[in-house]
């Protein structure tokens, strides 16, 4: 399989304070979420000027991928400009045939992979006759360079605060009723998988796995513990330094520079915790190298490059033009 493009794929977000609340509307659209609890976000989005820090990383990153590959590299999203439906018609217009698919997400599940392929799918659906043939590359949680550059951050972490301190991955929560939508416990099972790789690289024998940033309605169940809870928790068994890193993130969303940066930073500060936040792969040119690893793995036929000493993990599919990799999934 050959490629004559790259399609770098992303959640969005909004870059200036008049496009918060229509970027939040576009996210939260048939999910009957009240307009008061958007306009609590958007206050988080305000502090920052409006701005998500996001699609400033994605540009960064489609410069490195341009100097790494040898092919056009186009950038969509799935909730603000540039959207996927415009990407996938310039590259229509463009006369691209075939195009690997880099998101931004490592993971497994509906809200990590699933809502991905359909955004290829409305993408494709938008250019109509002529659209490329567009390929997804597989989940990457378990990567060398992704574990590398998370080993890395964790390292750094640790430099600023005193010796000891606890480790605690972090990763998106999403609700009870959907963790095993697209394999039996598949997202929880690969940010346990990618912590225990990362924890190990870095030297570390205990961590804890937590969850973050949930949301919706309090009477549904979401994945836990959440991370606030927890680092109280902490608190009362005597920790007195904490490293978080933020394992499901790929880059800096609202989620990690507010939910990380700010709040918990300010619980850690009144609980007399000192704390650390592990820096996430944004643009680090070794994330560039590991998307064109990933396409030379489609273009050779050989295996997913591997952590030595690792085991086999959980499912790591890809998919084209739409189709999802795993019976049921969607």
């Amino acid at each position: 399989m050959d490629f004559d493009a790259v399609l770098l794929l992303s959640f969005g977000g909004p870059e200036g304070p008049e496009q918060v609340m229509p970027f939040l509307e576009n996210v939260t659209r048939g999910r009957g979420i009240p307009r008061e609890r958007l306009a609590v976000v958007a206050e988080h989005y305000q502090h920052f000027g409006g701005v998500s820090p996001i699609n400033g990383v994605n540009r960064e990153l489609v410069a490195q991928l341009q100097r790494e590959i040898d092919l056009p590299v186009y950038f969509g999203n799935r909730n603000w400009e540039p959207y996927v439906e415009d990407a996938v018609a310039a590259m229509r217009d463009n006369g691209i045939r075939r195009a690997a698919v880099f998101t931004t997400s490592a993971w497994g599940g509906y809200s990590s992979c699933t809502q991905y392929v359909q955004d290829i799918a409305r993408g494709r659906a938008a250019a109509g006759e002529g659209a490329p043939e567009l390929v997804k590359l597989r989940q990457y949680f378990d990567h060398p360079l992704l574990v590398e550059m998370f080993t890395e951050a964790t390292g750094a972490a640790a430099q600023t605060v005193p010796e000891g301190a606890r480790l605690v991955f972090t990763a998106h929560s999403i609700p009870t009723g959907a963790r095993s939508r697209c394999g039996p416990d598949l997202y929880s099972r690969q940010v346990g998988y990618a912590s225990r790789l990362v924890a190990a690289a870095a030297g570390y024998d205990e961590y804890d796995q937590v969850w973050q940033s949930r949301s919706g309605p309090p009477q549904v169940p979401w994945l836990e513990p959440d991370i606030a809870d927890h680092l109280a928790a902490l608190a009362e068994a005597g920790t007195k330094a904490v490293i978080v890193c933020p394992i499901g993130f790929v880059a800096d969303h609202i989620e990690v520079v507010w939910d990380l940066d700010h709040e918990l930073r300010q619980q850690a500060q009144e609980l007399g915790i000192a704390f650390a936040r592990a820096a996430t792969p944004n643009a680090d040119p070794r994330f560039a190298r590991l998307a064109v690893d990933l396409i030379d793995e489609l273009r050779s036929g050989r295996g997913p490059a591997r952590v030595p000493g690792s085991d086999a993990p959980p499912l790591q599919g890809f998919s084209v033009n739409g189709a999802v990799c795993t019976p049921n999934c969607g």
